[in-house]
C-alpha cells in the first residue's frame, strides 16, 4: 500500500506542466532582448512582403504574352521578370540578416538560461543532489538547452515568417478570386484538426525521449567514473548488458518520437496537394468561362503554395516544438526546485569562533517516516577532539550533515558558541569549519590551486608549509612541474592516497576554528595515517575537531568518543573509560583484531 502511495506521489511530481506555461517561460527569456526581437519581426515582415509581390508579377508577365506581338511582348515579360528578381533578391538578403539576428538572439537567450540554471543549482540544498544523478543534471544543462536553442534559432524564424506569409497570401488570393479561396479552404480544417491531434499524440513521446537521454547520461557518467571498480570485479559484461538495455530504451524512445513526429508533415502535405488539385480543376472551369486569366490562375496557384507551404512546414517542425517544450520543461523543473532556505531574518554572522559545540536533544531523518538520529546529546569544548564511531549506517555522517546545516534538524537544537545554528548565517557557519570527506574532490587545475582552494589570496609559502605538514611536499616536488602540475580529470594522474593528502592539506590551509574529518584517512596506509593525525593535532591546536573513523586504533587519543548505534549514542567517554566499560565500544574495538 505504501509503495502504491509512493508511486502515486511520483506520478504527481512527474506530471507535465501546461505547455502554455512552458512557452510563457520561454517568452519571458525572449523578452529580455525585445529590441532584437522587434528588429527580427520587422525584417520578417519586410522579407515576406517582398517575396509576396513575386507571384503577382509572375501572373502579369504571363498575361502580357500575346501571340504575334514578338519582342514587344518579351520586353514586358523581361520587365516583370526583372522586378521579380529584384524583389526576391531583397527578400533573400533580408532573410539572411534575419537568420543572423535570430541566431544571435538565441545564443543570448541560451547563455542567460544556462547561467540561471547553473546559478540556481549552486543554491540548491544538498538533498537535491542526493536524489538526482549528476549525468541527468548535466544532460539538462547541455542537451536539453541545446534542443531549446535549435527551436529558437530555426523554428521561431520559420513560424514568425509563416504567419506573415499565410496572412499575406490569403489577402492576395482573395483579391484574385474569392471563389477559388472558398474551394481551397475546404481542406484547411482537415490539416488543422490533424495537426492538433498529432501534437497531443507525440507530446509524451518527446517528454519520454528527454527523460531517457538523461537516464543514459547519468548511467554513463557513473560507469565512466567507476571504471577501476568495474574492472577490479571483472563486471564489464554486466555493465555492457545494463548499458545495452538502457541504450535500447533510449533509442526506442528517440525512434518513436522522431517516427511519429515525422508522420505529421507528409500527411499535411498530402492534404495541401489535394487542395491544389481542387484549385486546378475549378480554376480551369473559371478560365473556360472567361472569369479568370491564365496569369491570375498562375498567381493564385503560387499564392496557394505559399499559403499551404508554411502550414506544411509548421506540421514538419511540430515535432521539434514538442521536443523543445519537453526539454524546456526539464530545464524549468530545475529552476522551479526550491533553493536552500534563506537565513532567518537578522541572522548573526559567526565571527571569532571559539568552537564550543552543543547538540541538544536532536531528532532527524532524511525521510518523514524514517528517523535516523534519536534524541542526540553532544557537547564538545573548544579545542577538543571528538571522535564518532559506529557501524555503517549508524548515523555518523548524518551528525556531520547537521553540524554543517546541509540539513536542518526536526527537533532539538545545535549550538555553536552558545548560538543556535539556525540563527547563524549558513555561509559564516560553514566557513567556520574545515572539512575533509572520504570521497576526495579535486578539480582540473594545478596542485597549488587545489590546495589553496579554500583560502583567498593564499601564497606559495603557505601552500608549501601545509604540504610539508601533510607529508606530500616531497611527492609534489617530484612531479614534472611541481606545484604547477595540472591535475587531470579529478586527479586520475595521482593515487587515491595522494589525492586524500591534498584535500587534507587544503583543509589545513583554511583559516577555520573547527575541523571535520569524515573517514578522511581511509585511503592512506596506517603509518601515514598516524603522521597525519599528529600533524592535524599540531595544526589544529585549540580548535574543535570532529573525526569519523572506522579504524578505532587511530582515535585513541580523542578527548571524547561517541559510540553511535541506530541513531542513538549508546556510550560516551575517552578510550580508556570505554574499554573499561567492556560494552559496545569494547566489542567494536576488539573486532578489528579478530
Amino acid at each position: 500500500m505504501a509503495k502504491q502511495s509512493q508511486n502515486k506521489s511520483n506520478d504527481i511530481a512527474n506530471k507535465p506542466k501546461d505547455r502554455r506555461y512552458v512557452f510563457k517561460r520561454l517568452g519571458s527569456y525572449i523578452m529580455i532582448y525585445k529590441h532584437l526581437l522587434f528588429l527580427a519581426i520587422i525584417l520578417a515582415i519586410a522579407s515576406n512582403l517582398f517575396a509576396l509581390i513575386g507571384p503577382s508579377l509572375s501572373g502579369r508577365a504571363i498575361d502580357a504574352i500575346e501571340p504575334g506581338k514578338g519582342m514587344v511582348v518579351f520586353e514586358k515579360v523581361f520587365y516583370y521578370a526583372g522586378w521579380m528578381v529584384l524583389f526576391y533578391g531583397v527578400s533573400s538578403i533580408l532573410s539572411y540578416i534575419l537568420t543572423k539576428i535570430m541566431i544571435h538572439l538565441s545564443q543570448k537567450i541560451i547563455k542567460k538560461m544556462r547561467e540561471d540554471v547553473f546559478n540556481h543549482i549552486v543554491d540548491l540544498p544538498v538533498s537535491f543532489f542526493d536524489h538526482h544523478q549528476a549525468g541527468d543534471i548535466v544532460s539538462r544543462i547541455s542537451y536539453d538547452i541545446d534542443v531549446v536553442n535549435t527551436t529558437l534559432s530555426n523554428d521561431l524564424v520559420q513560424i514568425s515568417a509563416s504567419v506573415i506569409t499565410v496572412v499575406g497570401s490569403f489577402i492576395m488570393m482573395t483579391i484574385i478570386s474569392p471563389e477559388l479561396v472558398i474551394v481551397m479552404l475546404v481542406t484547411i480544417p482537415m490539416a488543422i484538426i490533424y495537426t492538433r491531434y498529432r501534437a497531443k499524440v507525440i507530446r509524451p513521446l518527446f517528454r519520454n525521449r528527454s527523460k531517457k537521454i538523461g537516464e543514459l547520461n547519468g548511467f554513463v557518467e557513473e560507469m565512466v567514473s567507476g571504471q577501476k571498480t568495474i574492472k577490479a570485479y571483472a563486471a564489464e559484461g554486466e555493465v555492457i548488458n545494463r548499458f545495452d538495455k538502457i541504450n535500447r530504451e533510449t533509442v526506442d524512445a528517440y525512434y518513436n518520437a522522431e517516427y511519429y513526429g515525422s508522420m505529421t508533415g507528409p500527411t499535411v502535405n498530402f492534404i495541401n496537394n489535394l487542395s491544389l488539385a481542387l484549385i486546378t480543376v475549378y480554376g480551369a472551369i473559371l478560365y473556360l468561362k472567361g472569369s479568370l486569366s491564365l496569369g491570375n490562375i498562375s498567381s493564385f496557384v503560387q499564392y496557394s503554395r505559399k499559403f499551404s507551404g508554411p502550414i506544411n512546414e509548421t506540421a514538419n517542425i511540430i515535432s521539434e516544438l514538442q521536443s523543445a517544450a519537453a526539454a524546456a520543461e526539464r530545464v524549468f523543473k530545475i529552476l522551479d526546485e526550491k533553493p536552500e532556505p534563506l537565513d532567518r531574518e537578522n541572522a548573526d554572522e559567526l565571527t571569532e569562533v571559539e568552537g564550543d559545540v552543543f547538540i541538544e536533544d536532536v531528532t532527524f531523518g532524511y525521510l518523514k517516516d524514517k528517523v535516523i538520529i534519536n534524541n542526540l546529546e553532544l557537547k564538545s569544548k573548544p579545542g577538543s577532539l571528538t571522535a564518532i564511531v559506529g557501524e555503517t549506517g549508524a548515523g555518523k555522517t548524518t551528525i556531520i550533515n547537521l553540524l554543517m546545516r546541509f540539513y536542518d534538524v526536526w527537533e532539538g537544537n545545535i549550538y555553536v558558541d552558545a548560538k543556535e545554528t539556525r540563527d547563524i548565517t549558513r555561509k559564516s557557519l560553514r566557513k567556520a569549519f574545515a572539512m575533509v570527506l572520504q570521497d576526495t574532490w579535486l578539480f582540473s587545475g594545478t596542485i597549488f590551486d587545489n590546495i589553496a582552494y579554500g583560502k583567498e589570496n593564499a601564497t606559495m609559502e603557505e601552500v608549501v608549509e601545509v604540504a610539508k605538514v601533510a607529508g606530500i611536499h616531497s611527492f609534489i616536488k617530484r612531479l614534472p612541474d611541481g606545484y604547477n602540475t595540472i591535475v587531470n580529470e579529478d586527479g586520475i594522474n595521482i593515487s587515491k592516497g595522494q589525492k586524500q593528502l591534498l584535500t587534507i592539506a587544503r583543509a589545513m590551509l583554511l583559516d577555520a576554528n573547527m575541523l571535520i574529518l569524515d573517514e578522511a584517512t581511509s585511503n592512506v596506509d596506517t603509518r601515514t595515517e598516524i603522521k597525519i593525525q599528529k600533524a592535524m593535532r599540531r595544526l589544529m591546536e585549540d580548535k574543535t575537531c570532529f573525526v569519523i573513523a572506522h579504524r578505532l586504533s587511530t582515535i585513541q587519543g580523542a578527548d571524547n568518543i561517541l559510540v553511535v548505534d541506530k541513531g542513538n549514542i549508546v556510550e560516551q567517554g575517552n578510550h580508556k573509560e570505554l574499554m573499561d566499560m567492556k560494552g559496545y565500544y569494547y566489542r567494536l574495538y576488539n573486532s578489528q583484531f579478530e
